[in-house]
């Protein structure tokens, strides 16, 4: 299993009440699937995002992410975990205006992981080759369209090769033919790469192409329906 959860919990404090945000969620993930988390806004899906994605660590239970009890790691041995094992995908792109688009894809290559120039180029070149913007990497990200910015930030998350990906509402602000081609896309990437992905969302038009389906709601989970 690639992701493994055991009762988690998560508490968020405030000077009044405890907000109980993840009820005893409980879940295994195989390698290679294509993960729908569906459910309203503020039903939990973002914390188990969070969770999963190694950015927030439960109040309570047990999670491992590749096989790794990631609980336990120290706050520099979980930044270095989520560089190698990890890529994420946002709802508002996340991309920086002042890298033009090969720049955007590179940044996590040459600055975060130190892969030469010359391997990190290639790696790039084959990524934008992939999700149909390979003649697109001089351009900046207001030249683009809100569709194209998110195929970058796919290719920026699966340049590295990592186990998995997050996808945190990677739709929300694309219409509904966008939104279906970046479905698509990410399906297409995931048969490609041999990577997992997890989605959050609350459209349930385009929930139909994950093969698993967890309704998230009130910071509980139940699977939807039987994988494809």
């Amino acid at each position: 299993m690639v992701i493994e959860m055991k009762n988690v919990k998560k508490v968020y404090h405030t000077e009044e009440i405890a907000v109980e945000a993840i009820k005893g969620v409980s879940l295994d993930i195989e390698e290679g699937k294509f993960i729908s988390f569906i459910g309203p806004s503020g039903a939990g899906k973002s914390t188990l995002l969070n969770i999963i994605g190694c950015i927030d660590k439960p109040s309570s239970g047990e999670i491992k992410v590749n096989g790794i009890d990631v609980a336990k790691l120290n706050r520099k041995e979980i930044a270095k975990f989520r560089g190698d094992n990890i890529g994420f995908i946002f709802q508002s792109f996340n991309l920086m205006p002042v890298l033009t688009v090969f720049e955007n894809i590179e940044y996590p290559l040459t600055v975060v992981k130190k892969i030469p120039k010359d391997e990190a180029k290639k790696m790039v070149e084959e990524i934008l080759n992939e999700v149909g913007m390979g003649d697109q990497g001089h351009k900046f990200p207001n030249q683009i369209s809100g569709g194209q910015k998110q195929r970058v930030a796919i290719a920026r998350a699966l340049v590295t090769k990592p186990k998995i990906v997050i996808a945190d509402e990677p739709t929300a602000n694309l219409d509904s033919e966008n939104s279906y081609n970046i479905i698509k896309l990410m399906h297409k990437m995931k048969n490609k790469h041999k990577t997992t992905f997890i989605f959050s969302t609350h459209d349930y038009k385009i929930v139909k192409e994950a093969e698993i389906i967890f309704e998230v709601e009130d910071g509980m989970l139940k699977k939807r329906e039987e994988e494809k």
